[in-house]
């Protein structure tokens, strides 16, 4: 193959950007795009030379020539769509987290396994350089024995909608299935996830908080009813343990870097730092990864296949990469954020296999599908 042939469904906001990348990658012919909203579904058309339009997903779907799918659209419509797409025979991009519920983020994995197609959630902070580093390190040994991590994540103010961006759609539970932690914590803690191997998870504990004074108009507008705040704490094989700090509000000051901890050294994610013992004297090692990203691109093969979330999604279709491993981190993910918000809810620890257990489908009708 040449090229290949994706529809990108959903064309709001992420959808555009999804729509630029793939317009701008010449591994990729955009054949057909996918919107409710006719407006701006002809709007992206003109401005990206997509000439193939269409309303119902379903028609969409049943067309022969597509081979791949870019899901962009909200949380609890992420399961229905992919899993039809995938049944359907596309590969499939979609955007983060992998659902509004660990039930369909289950269901979506299930259906990758039953179809054999490759689904591909997008979690941006594995391309970066911090992570490649991060990863030699811990692969080299450096570490030791990895035994706690801790993600964060931090925003001041900067709540979608009630702080000025973005639809309601992102900010009540109906559409967008969580807050905080499902729009930014994924990020973070499929990071640490990533670097620590997808470890098992044990239990889990936590507490979610909505507390920071909004506009009482766009609250109302927007059923605002989801976390601007998320913490947890998680137990998983071998002794690992996660804290978990996720903030689209609050009054403090910024909060450090993620971080990693081993017997025989420690990382800090921003900036890229190695903490060590050598020769019996405290040392921090920072990396330039500037350097590294230029002695990569231009010594060894291959690295330009992992530049990017969808750009590597494309490379692994055409066969010169494998893919990584994203369905199952964002699943891992999903767990231990359902994990905390059932914590919440129940106040009480709760075990890995209750999360499986007390987990249900919130997956919205698609009545174009």
């Amino acid at each position: 193959m040449d090229k290949i042939r994706v529809a990108v469904i959903g064309n709001g906001i992420i959808g555009e950007q999804h729509i630029k990348r793939h317009a701008d990658n010449p591994d990729v012919e955009i054949v057909a795009l996918c919107d409710i909203d006719e407006a701006r579904l002809n709007l992206m058309g003109d401005k990206y030379g997509v000439a193939r339009r269409f309303t119902h997903i379903g028609k969409l779907l049943a067309e022969g020539d597509i081979q791949a799918v870019d899901v962009c659209l909200h949380n609890n419509l992420h399961a229905p769509v992919s899993i039809a797409a995938m049944e359907a025979g596309k590969d499939v991009y979609c955007e983060k987290p992998m659902a509004g519920t660990f039930a369909d983020a289950l269901a979506m994995f299930n259906a990758m396994e039953r179809t054999g197609r490759k689904l591909h959630i997008q979690l941006a902070l594995i391309y970066e350089d911090a992570t490649k580093a991060a990863k030699r390190f811990i692969d080299a040994g450096r570490l030791g024995r990895l035994y706690h991590m801790r993600s964060y994540g931090f925003r001041r103010r900067g709540r979608p909608f009630v702080d000025g961006y973005a639809t309601k759609e992102f900010v009540n539970s109906t559409t967008s299935g969580g807050g905080a932690l499902f729009d930014m914590g994924v990020y973070h803690i499929s990071q640490l996830l990533y670097l620590a191997g997808v470890p098992k998870l044990q239990r889990v504990t936590g507490a979610t908080y909505a507390e920071v004074a909004m506009d009482e108009g766009r609250r109302r507008e927007s059923g605002f009813n989801v976390e601007e705040l998320g913490t947890g704490f998680a137990f998983y094989e071998g002794g690992l343990t996660l804290d978990i700090l996720e903030s689209w509000a609050i009054h403090a000051k910024s909060f450090p870097p993620s971080i990693l901890c081993g017997s025989d050294g420690g990382l800090s994610l921003s900036p890229l730092t190695f903490h060590s013992t050598e020769n019996e004297m405290i040392a921090d090692t920072v990396v330039d990864l500037k350097a590294m990203n230029y002695l990569d691109h231009t010594v060894h093969a291959g690295t330009a296949h992992y530049d990017h979330t969808q750009t590597h999604w494309i490379h692994a279709l055409l066969g010169r990469c494998p893919l990584l491993p994203t369905a199952k981190i964002a699943l891992e993910t999903q767990r231990v954020q359902e994990g905390i918000y059932l914590s919440a809810r129940l106040g009480r620890e709760i075990a890995a296999e209750e999360i499986e257990t007390i987990s249900v489908s919130r997956a919205l009708d698609v009545p174009n599908l």
